[in-house]
């Protein structure tokens, strides 16, 4: 009984999400032990030699063992649309900060005095 539910969370496991061939973008997220760059896809790891941690590639899977895969940069990735919105939230908590319940009065009665 044990051995049939290991043997169906092995098949499970080592059913790999990309296929040999598949294109994709990615972000190499480290540097192996040997110098490849590593990525994931769905937590599945690829090894991309030629790379460095923070690049952003094209690759095409090459090789799909069990439990990892190897793939070869074939071009530059798309930017990532994400990027934009850390700027936007960093933004937001400055604009927060600035409008305090007696600065924000303060301000309106400088204006006033100004303009007299």
């Amino acid at each position: 009984m044990y051995g049939n539910t290991d043997r169906g969370f092995d098949r499970q496991r080592s059913i790999a999400p990309v296929k040999v061939g598949e294109e994709m973008d990615v972000i190499i997220e480290a540097v192996g032990e040997k110098g490849d760059g590593i990525c994931k896809k769905k937590g599945f790891v690829l090894f991309v030699p030629n790379t460095k941690q923070g690049d952003n590639v094209k690759i095409r899977v090459t090789k799909v063992l069990r439990k990892v895969g190897f793939a070869e940069v074939i071009g530059e990735g798309s930017p990532p649309p994400l990027e934009e919105q850390p700027k936007a939230e960093e933004a937001a908590p400055e604009e927060e900060e600035i409008p305090k319940g007696e600065e924000s009065e303060n301000f309106g009665e400088e204006s006033q005095e100004e303009q007299q």
